[in-house]
């Protein structure tokens, strides 16, 4: 099982004249020696170095006290997230999972070997607690593949200790100033060793290419939609390490993700032909469907068991909680296993580069070169135009399913229209904001009155099987009609909510 800590640290150049004195630092009491550790790292990554492109480090390395495989994924300026598995002769599975968005099945290789003389200081308060580990790394890099060649230097590292405040790294770093240290040009040692190993031919096309690769300013509506569709892209991407590690609201994320980007192929037909998007729209679907496998029901558990957290003991009749729990487990249909052999999958993997070639050619309509402000302001303002139809619908409806269905109808197209608004915030502004604002407090409103509904459904099959069973369907009764009310409540707001939105609404 891989361990996980969050690296703060900054990079200095450095010559060789060693550490500065940094006994004057505020709250340091005393810079303990360490001595010197000779650490010897592989670093791996694909042939042509997706990886790197990412600022992604994956290494093997021996000497120090935490050799091993080390992955490290860029969360912030100087901060990363390092996992560790144990050493062995090849790259740990669980490792080349969480690459794998990246990788896709392009095969991992040694690229870089860097071999370091590590001077090691520690600095640490007056009660003797580590703030920081300093060290003078005399560098020796070696490129493995091609023609590259070898490069020397040495750098100066301060690492924050466990759980300590950046704001110790800042008064660090006005000392290293004061001495003449300043901060490496480098962002790690391995994109120095690329850059300085690099067979020259290559140096000068990867030049170029990071030149050609940087972001212009949106001009057209296509612009701006293309802008969207690759951040959800993006995101897909990037969460894919988050979703394997089970990390908190990872798998919601991604999933947001999935339905932002299918949102807009529909919203922007005008803009990208929906002949080409329409298929990849339905590959979205199933994703955001395999990502949702228990979802669903975990917040329906969730609702149900915080109502009858909220219930006097005296109304809780019968075993409800157990009942519940059995009922739960029952209709659970997904694993973390399921959902990890889904992203090791062919489908996924192929929708992946799908999704990276509409990005790199997308397939652009006559509208895509027209004026933002008319052509993505056009598609807002459909959308709107349906959820208004929806909901002014529902509102002359008497209570009932019927009603229930619109309003569930209404729900699905407002979170539509949030996100074509969010789409053209950077085109139409505050206008598309405020929309982006007002479809949210619809959609929760909605996606409240939806949850009642679905939750009444549950509360009828738990009744039933309590009945079955012999037990008192007393409290199911009894939560059936908080939810009703509930269900009132949503219903009694909307008019006066839908009124406010559509006064504010311009877009």
């Amino acid at each position: 099982m891989a361990d996980t800590k969050r690296e703060i640290e900054r990079k200095y150049e450095s010559d060789d004249s060693g550490l500065p004195d940094l006994t004057g630092v505020a709250g340091v009491a005393a810079v303990i020696d360490k001595g010197v550790a000779h650490l010897d790292a592989t670093y791996y990554d694909t042939d042509d170095e997706r990886l790197a492109a990412s600022s992604i480090t994956l290494r093997r390395r021996t000497g120090g006290t935490d050799a091993g495989w080390h992955l490290k994924f860029p969360v912030a300026p100087g901060v990363r997230d390092e996992i560790q598995a144990p050493l062995s002769d090849t790259v740990p599975r669980t490792l080349t999972g969480l690459v794998r968005s990246r990788i896709r099945d392009t095969d991992l290789h040694p690229l870089v070997r860097l071999r370091s003389d590590r001077d090691v200081r520690h600095l640490v308060d007056a009660d003797g607690r580590l703030l920081a580990e300093v060290s003078v790394d005399a560098v020796r890099a070696e490129r493995l593949t091609g023609e590259g060649g070898t490069a020397q230097w040495t750098e100066l590292e301060v690492e924050l200790a466990d759980g300590g405040d950046p704001a110790f790294l800042d008064k660090v770093e006005k000392r290293l100033k004061k001495a003449g240290v300043r901060p490496s040009s480098s962002a790690s040692k391995l994109a120095r060793a690329l850059a300085e190993t690099a067979p020259k031919k290559k140096r000068k096309n990867g030049k170029k290419r990071a030149e050609e690769a940087g972001e212009k300013e949106p001009v057209t509506a296509g612009d701006h939609v293309l802008a969207y569709v690759r951040a959800q892209r993006d995101a897909i991407v990037e969460l894919d390490p988050a979703v394997r590690q089970d990390e908190y609201d990872s798998v919601h994320r991604m999933r947001v993700a999935t339905r932002r980007m299918r949102s807009a192929f529909r919203s922007y037909g005008r803009v990208l032909d929906r002949a080409v998007t329409d298929p990849v729209g339905d590959e979205l679907k199933w994703l955001a469907g395999e990502l949702g496998v228990d979802r669903d029901q975990e917040v329906l558990t969730e609702r149900l068991t915080a109502a009858l957290d909220e219930l006097p003991r005296p109304l809780l009749s019968g075993p409800v909680r157990t009942r519940l729990r059995t009922w739960s487990h029952a209709r659970s249909g997904g694993s973390r296993r399921r959902l990890i052999a889904v992203l090791d999958g062919k489908r996924y993997l192929e929708l992946l580069g799908t999704l990276d070639a509409v990005v790199a050619d997308p397939p652009l309509r006559a509208a895509a070169g027209g004026k933002p402000e008319k052509v993505v302001g056009k598609a807002v303002r459909n959308d709107f135009s349906k959820v208004a139809a929806l909901v002014e619908q529902a509102l002359v409806l008497p209570p009932g399913p019927d009603r229930d269905l619109a309003l569930h109808e209404a729900r699905k197209k407002a979170k539509r229209t949030r996100y074509s608004a969010e789409s053209a915030v950077p085109a139409l502004g505050d206008p598309a904001s405020g929309l982006v604002k007002a479809m949210k407090n619809l959609q929760n409103l909605l996606g409240d009155h939806q949850d009642s509904v679905m939750t009444r459904e549950a509360l009828r099959e738990l009744a039933r099987q309590a009945h079955a069973a012999g037990e008192s369907a007393f409290t199911y009764g009894l939560l059936y009609g908080r939810e009703e009310r509930r269900a009132a409540d949503d219903e009694a707001w909307l008019p006066g909510l839908w009124a406010e939105i559509k006064g504010r609404a311009a877009i």
